[in-house]
């Protein structure tokens, strides 16, 4: 085979090179045929395979990229630089586009280089060098003033004009091209400039309307803006742009306006929550949520607003309970009643803005609670947040309360009842006073326990935990297991007719550790009531010999009938009442002191029953003298003559105001608790400092009460005396776990 001499060789591959040259300027030259592809391969492949010195490979290395950097410099470079603007980015395009048909044919036809010349001597490959003269002798001249080119025509498209997205797409993957797979170029570059002129295109703008236009209309536009910009992005930009170009967009129109925007009394959020503009608040949430620290702005004037609506409530209430001081007291009751149904109604309303404007986020919640703990906390006339609502729940689930609901009412209601429990600081001030309430209901009215009551405790123990609703849940056992032991009871009476009281007599009988602590005191019962008791503890005896009976007459009532001149009448009285009132069977007269003698009774307790009975509504005794106070002096008589439209009539006993009671009772479960928590603490620590055993105490304590530091310190200090912790005799702050 003869040898191809270089000088030969060179001018028969620049003879294809120069072919290709003007099929890609479009001048009048037939593509090439395979037999052109074949002999151009051949020949390159020849030249690189004769035996030394006829081996030309590294003449041909070089002359592949001598002719693409003089292609470059004589054609491509001058056609870009008579160009301007888009002009310029569209013949930049149509270059890039030639220069990669051109090495890819160049690369075909030098391919031996490839598999075995720049292999052995590991050089960059062809495709290599092709792309790093572009990038050297074009992309290094006009990559600046493209990138310029590209951001004019990206503002004129945010002015509103119509631009080739397809032209710059095409431009920008150039960036990436050049970078072979590196982000490089692209962000340094195009990207990071482009982000700084967007900065400042938005700054402008945003400056302009925040003077022009209103909350809902500014944030409007905020949000076109941002649906623009990530279409852009979409349309021709690096995905991964995208957070980068948001973050800039919305820190020009939204961080630096936040406080302007989100604090503003008149014309921001404030204003969006005071005129119920759902649409609005709800934009906010989306734009700002996108911002860091915004949704800290919108909460916190969220909490202002819905704490300064309920502290205008609480006042209107404290104005209008202030004034019916001197009105029955039922007045102010009711007026308490209605205070707690409006706070109710201002929480659902703020819940629903939680729930649809600001998607259930936990900032809002926390919001909400915390607005709540500010002013409902409070109180109203002397009586705390913890306590109206007790007492709201207790007129909801009592038969003959005021509010008149039906059964899907009154769940509903107490489902709202139980989430403004989440928000009451003393919980356990609320079980107590819910825990009397509920006694009373299952006490003077045996039907009590209904699904309501059911209910109630399992959503509070699904909020509180098993232990807030445990003593409440074993009362409900309590009278569940009455009706089984009167069932057995009436049975002993049948089997023993020879004990029967000749009274229908129905006891109930308590667990003493999960009912409200009463007063147990010794009244001398009438003679039919002493075999009553009697009677019933025989029976008893024969059910256990484990449990002792303890009799609360306080909480018992009774059914008796009374003759009167014009008609026999049912009186339903309490067994105190019973008990002065069976006196007068024997007695035609009787003197204040001989019904306190025979009662035993105290002076107290004995005005209290006598003024129910003679000088309240219904005079069942005649008072004598008739006045209204009663006087040790007084004397009783049975009125005959006593007349009422009603057959059967309930006298009421003056009702007893047992807060200053709940809450000592609170008070001493309190220490209790602390002192436990003190213990749990220090038998995992063995040894603590003063200042952590106070946080972690008020940590476990804050889910039932807000725990006094004062009082910690107390139970501390006596805990030390009964020798349970000591202080470190060097560290007075240090404290050692004994027991």
């Amino acid at each position: 085979m003869s040898v191809i001499e270089l000088s030969k060789g060179m001018d028969f591959m620049q003879k294809g090179i120069t072919k290709l040259k003007n099929i890609l300027e479009g001048l009048p030259e037939p593509q090439f045929s395979s037999e052109d592809y074949k002999m151009l391969y051949t020949t390159i492949y020849a030249m690189c395979t004769q035996k030394q010195p006829h081996d030309y490979s590294q003449q041909l290395y070089e002359e592949y990229r001598e002719s693409i950097e003089e292609y470059i410099t004589s054609t491509v470079l001058p056609s870009l630089r008579e160009n301007h603007d888009e002009f310029m980015v569209r013949e930049l395009v149509k270059r890039w586009l030639n220069h990669k048909v051109m090495v890819r044919w160049l690369s075909r036809f030098f391919h031996y280089l490839d598999r075995y010349y720049i292999a052995r001597r590991s050089l960059p490959r062809l495709n290599e060098v092709g792309l790093a003269c572009f990038r050297d002798l074009v992309y290094q001249e006009m990559h600046g003033k493209v990138r310029d080119a590209v951001i004019y025509m990206i503002d004129r498209e945010r002015e509103g004009e119509q631009i080739d997205h397809a032209l710059l797409k095409n431009v920008l993957h150039i960036y990436l091209e050049i970078g072979m797979g590196e982000m490089e170029y692209y962000e340094n570059d195009f990207e990071a400039p482009m982000l700084k002129h967007s900065a400042s295109y938005y700054s402008r703008k945003a400056s302009n309307w925040i003077l022009d236009e209103c909350c809902p209309d500014y944030m409007l536009k905020v949000e076109e803006c941002l649906k623009w910009e990530k279409d852009r992005v979409l349309n021709y930009l690096h995905v991964s742009s995208e957070p980068k170009l948001l973050e800039k967009v919305q820190h020009e129109l939204l961080s630096v306006y936040a406080s302007q925007l989100i604090e503003n009394e008149h014309l921001g959020c404030h204003a969006l929550l005071r005129d119920e503009k759902f649409d609005d608040l709800s934009r906010m949430f989306r734009l700002f949520s996108k911002v860091p620290r915004g949704l800290d702005l919108v909460s916190s004037v969220f909490k202002q607003h819905v704490a300064a609506e309920g502290t205008i409530l609480v006042k209107q209430a404290e104005d209008i309970a202030t004034n019916k001081k001197s009105e029955k007291r039922d007045a102010v009751g009711l007026q308490k009643q209605v205070f707690v149904r409006k706070v109710i109604e201002i929480n659902d309303k703020y819940l629903a803005y939680v729930t649809n404007c600001f998607t259930n986020h936990s900032l809002f919640k926390k919001a909400l609670k915390e607005a709540y703990e500010i002013f409902y906390n409070k109180g109203v006339a002397g009586s705390s947040g913890a306590e109206l609502l007790a007492t709201f729940c207790d007129n909801i689930l009592k038969k003959g309360g005021s509010e008149k609901l039906s059964d899907e009412d009154i769940e509903d209601t107490l489902e709202k009842v139980v989430k403004l429990l989440a928000y009451i600081s003393d919980k356990d001030l609320f079980a107590e006073f819910y825990r009397k309430g509920l006694a009373q209901r299952l006490l003077l009215d045996k039907n009590a326990i209904d699904e309501h009551e059911k209910s109630v405790l399992t959503k509070m123990k699904q909020l509180c935990g098993g232990q807030f609703t445990s003593k409440m849940e074993r009362m409900i056992t309590d009278l569940t297991l009455t009706k089984e032991n009167h069932s057995y009871f009436e049975k002993y009476l049948n089997d023993h007719p020879i004990v029967s009281t000749g009274i229908d007599l129905t006891v109930t009988v308590l667990t003493a550790a999960y009912w409200p602590t009463y007063i147990y005191f010794d009244l001398y019962l009438p003679a039919e009531m002493v075999k009553c008791v009697k009677v019933f503890n025989e029976f008893y005896r024969t059910k256990t010999t484990n449990r002792r009976l303890t009799w609360i007459y306080s909480l018992g009532t009774c059914n008796i009938n009374a003759y009167f001149e014009s008609k026999t009448m049912e009186l339903i009285v309490t067994t105190y009442q019973a008990s002065v009132l069976l006196l007068f069977n024997t007695s035609d007269r009787l003197s204040y002191q001989e019904i306190v003698t025979r009662l035993n009774l105290s002076d107290e307790d004995a005005v209290k029953l006598l003024h129910s009975l003679s000088c309240a509504k219904y005079k069942i005794l005649l008072k004598d003298p008739n006045t209204k106070r009663i006087l040790s002096t007084d004397s009783f008589e049975f009125n005959s003559k006593f007349t009422d439209k009603m057959s059967r009539i309930k006298i009421p006993l003056p009702s007893v105001d047992e807060k200053k009671k709940v809450t000592e009772d609170v008070d001493k479960d309190r220490q209790y608790a602390i002192e436990a928590s003190i213990v749990r603490i220090m038998k995992i620590r063995k040894t603590l400092m003063y200042q952590q055993l106070v946080m972690e105490c008020v940590e476990q304590l804050t889910r039932l009460f807000k725990p006094d530091v004062k009082a910690i310190k107390n139970r501390i200090e006596d805990m030390i005396t009964r020798e349970y912790i000591e202080r470190d005799k060097e560290n007075p702050n240090l404290f050692r776990y004994l027991a």
